[in-house]
């Protein structure tokens, strides 16, 4: 392990291998790239301190030399034990930034590196997940009085943080950047659907086509790993704890069964609920010989990995992130990075073009957070329509697509309700 008061990584040559990645989401992040080239003139961030909790990959680095651009102070660890790239995390402690984050780690790693960046007291954190914001009201409450505001990421942080602000136990302002359209209805759905399949592909190499794969749940990740599941011919079986969502799922022409029937019929599983013990004992016992079986929820809890191995006479690694699991009654069944996020533990994550608009929306909720949060409540926040629509905007003309505008006889149409049959 690599050691500097500034920095802890896995291995610091690998920087030159990770400027060759960053390069490469650079190429493809041009929201980012013109916010940043604002952001040099213009200066949001100046005199603040960015302490951030989210997958060191090659597009959070993007996102961290746009923070830097802008004049923040960064520091930064890894909000998963196995998502970090550590070629990655090498050159950005070569760049000067304060990075503790390595593939691997322990669950005492895991906070002993963000305790590192509180100690920089921050006076923005950005989250993926919401531990640093945990770590800061609970273990580390000396930083609370430096902090203006915070962003999060992610489903499962904000579904924590919206808990803590009902029971009046946040303490400083949140806007929920996983809520904008423009992050889940595009990292969610296409992000996670792509990148999820990616994993398992590279984990296991097996024809998609013809196996039925069951996912459990169907919200924006689950709805998006059903569709490219679907395309690339496997029949997919959904199922729900929500009639809504079921419905949805029904309606999308896929099959809707519970969870104790497709676990009888599956040959690969992937959990995307953010619920614990999804799969359980009495589902590994039902599989079919060579079930696959992974996560592409946030924590590693949705699979029971105790009651898997509790059931095997052998556990032996089949291949990298893929161990095979030699059941008591005969049955081998694979399970991928050991429950947790397969498409970052086992693959790069999402596609840079798709994180481009994910981490604009987190750059400038923090610029709004480092000029407005101090006369905000202790709330979660949404991101507004019109950054939405805006960020929009600059992605579709990045992309070199134009759109329709109304004439002035439209306009009058639109605003005059006296208009009928």
């Amino acid at each position: 392990m690599d050691e500097a008061d500034e920095y802890k990584v896995a291995d610091i040559s690998l920087a030159e291998e990770g400027a060759l990645r960053v390069d490469w989401a650079r190429s493809r992040m041009p929201v980012l790239a013109l916010l940043k080239d604002r952001a040099v003139k213009e200066q949001p961030l100046a005199g603040m301190t960015v302490a951030g909790c989210l997958h060191v990959t090659k597009e959070t680095a993007v996102l961290i030399e746009t923070l830097a651009a802008a004049g923040a102070k960064v520091s930064w660890s890894g909000c998963n034990p196995l998502s970090t790239q550590d070629d990655v995390a090498a050159w950005l402690a070569r760049e000067g930034y304060g990075v503790y984050a390595w593939h691997g780690q322990s669950v005492e790693d895991f906070y002993w590196c963000i305790d590192q960046t509180i100690d920089a007291q921050p006076t923005l954190t950005l989250d993926d997940g919401a531990d640093l914001i945990f770590r800061v009201h609970d273990a580390r409450t000396d930083a609370l009085g430096t902090v203006i505001g915070g962003t999060e990421e992610t489903t499962t942080g904000v579904h924590r943080l919206r808990g803590m602000a009902d029971a009046g136990k946040l303490r400083y302002p949140v806007i929920a950047v996983n809520d904008a359209i423009t992050k889940w209805d595009f990292d969610n759905v296409h992000g996670t659907g792509q990148s999820t399949l990616d994993g398992i592909l590279r984990a296991t190499s097996v024809l998609l086509a013809g196996k039925t794969f069951v996912i459990a749940g169907y919200g924006h990740c689950g709805r998006g790993l059903a569709n490219r599941a679907r395309g690339m011919g496997s029949n997919v079986i959904i199922t729900e704890i929500d009639p809504l969502a079921a419905l949805k799922a029904h309606m999308d022409g896929f099959r809707v069964m519970q969870m104790d029937d497709a676990a009888k019929v599956g040959d690969i599983f992937c959990t995307a609920t953010g619920m614990v013990d999804v799969l359980v004992g009495r589902h590994f016992e039902s599989m079919k010989e060579g079930a696959i079986v992974c996560n592409t929820g946030h924590y590693d809890c949705e699979i029971n990995v105790p009651d898997l191995e509790s059931l095997s006479d052998s556990v032996r690694t089949i291949r990298t992130d893929n161990e095979e699991f030699l059941m008591k009654n005969g049955r081998r069944i694979y399970l991928l990075a050991r429950g947790r996020l397969v498409n970052l533990a086992a693959a790069e994550g999402h596609p840079s073009e798709v994180m481009d608009m994910s981490f604009a929306n987190q750059f400038l909720s923090l610029c709004l957070l480092a000029s407005e949060g101090k006369g905000y409540d202790n709330l979660v926040y949404d991101i507004t329509h019109q950054q939405d629509s805006d960020l929009a905007g600059f992605k579709l003309a990045a992309e070199g697509r134009k759109l329709d505008e109304l004439t002035v006889e439209q306009k009058a149409y639109h605003e005059d309700y006296s208009h009928g049959t």
